[in-house]
């Protein structure tokens, strides 16, 4: 292979080699997260595998060897004299649960979660078809965590106002409803807020349902009702003020009628926000996107292919902002915008009217 056809083989052997490695480690990310180990190792100070695992009321053994991960990884120090083993405190500021929506450790399950549907994914590269949702079985709970702590820190101060006028009317009092509600957190916290609204969740999960209705019990939420609905058949004609979705439209089997149907629900003056991946629909314009190779990823191995397990399009998490206009326009919408966040290089918050 020539440099000029596809730059020096060594070079990109390292490459790969640099890759097998991250991609380990963000493995192991994702087990420190999920047993507390960051957690714990930043509220600590310099300590041995014994300490760290008594701490974390975990397995020493198992503890140690994450421990060599994370030293190889350069995520955490180690004392080889002392046998002691720190986390800095720039490095938990991107790892812990104090840490919130900066929390990168929380995303990193998405790796073991599309890990666990290779050998179907190969599959359907020969024969088609798609891997059905109920193959992921902590989805929605790894889902709901990751999308929580951008919910908390957002939601009410920075997303509701790029709607013009939005938030004045949910203080006065609107029918509100979140298609695709999955846990129904987003729906909980609008209904907290505004409490002279009313506000609706609709997702397909019985397990999503449930979660969202113990949490608004918990709450004491008089104002929000969940229901367990396939959202390309919403059947609530004119009902609604404001309607969202996150996230929840590209993933779906036929979001062309999902839109539809949203544009159905909605009142004359109606206002949709879709909050969802910021992309473009066409692959060349996407060489330099943050996480390109991820999202595209998760599109192959979840969003794409729960769509055509269940005999749908397919759209992909990368469907992209041009296609997402066209078919907001295409469901009735008469007036779509496009909003985007300074340092949010993950969403576009898209605003559609109709007349």
């Amino acid at each position: 292979m020539s440099e000029a056809q596809g730059g020096d083989p060594a070079e990109f052997a390292g490459r790969m080699l640099r890759t097998m490695n991250e991609a380990a480690l963000a493995l192991m990310v994702s087990v420190g997260h999920r047993t507390g180990l960051f957690d714990v190792m930043a509220a600590m100070p310099a300590a041995t595998s014994a300490e760290i695992a008594s701490r974390a009321s975990l397995d020493e053994r198992y503890v140690r060897e994450w421990l060599a991960v994370m030293t190889t990884g350069r995520i955490v120090e180690h004392d080889g004299a002392a046998g002691s083993y720190s986390l800095p405190a720039g490095h938990a500021a991107c790892l812990t649960r104090a840490a919130g929506m900066d929390n990168l450790a929380a995303g990193m399950q998405y790796i073991g979660l599309m890990a666990l549907v290779e050998d179907q994914i190969v599959d359907c590269f020969r024969h088609g078809g798609g891997v059905p949702y109920s193959a992921f079985p902590r989805f929605q709970a790894v889902m709901a965590e990751d999308s929580g702590a951008v919910r908390d820190a957002t939601l009410i101060d920075v997303t509701l106002p790029l709607v013009p006028g939005m938030t004045d009317r949910l203080r006065e009092g609107i029918e509100v409803a979140d298609v695709g509600c999955g846990s129904g957190h987003a729906v909980n916290l609008m209904a907290e807020a505004f409490p002279r609204s009313r506000f609706a969740g609709f997702d397909f999960s019985g397990a999503g349902i449930a979660a969202a209705r113990q949490e608004a019990r918990l709450k004491g939420l008089a104002n929000a009702r969940f229901e367990e609905r396939d959202a390309a058949g919403l059947g609530e004609a004119g009902r609604f003020d404001f309607i969202t979705t996150f996230d929840a439209v590209h993933d779906q089997a036929r979001p062309d009628l999902v839109l539809a149907a949203i544009a159905d629900a909605l009142r004359p003056g109606g206002v949709y926000l879709c909050v969802d991946t910021a992309a473009s629909s066409k692959l060349a314009e996407n060489l330099d996107h943050p996480l390109g190779p991820f999202l595209y990823t998760v599109s192959c191995m979840h969003c794409m292919t729960v769509s055509l397990a269940d005999g749908g399009m397919g759209l992909g998490t990368m469907w992209g902002e041009q296609t997402a206009r066209a078919m907001l326009a295409e469901a009735g919408f008469t007036s779509v915008e496009a909003a985007h966040l300074d340092g949010d290089f993950v969403n576009s918050y898209i605003i559609a009217t109709k007349t």
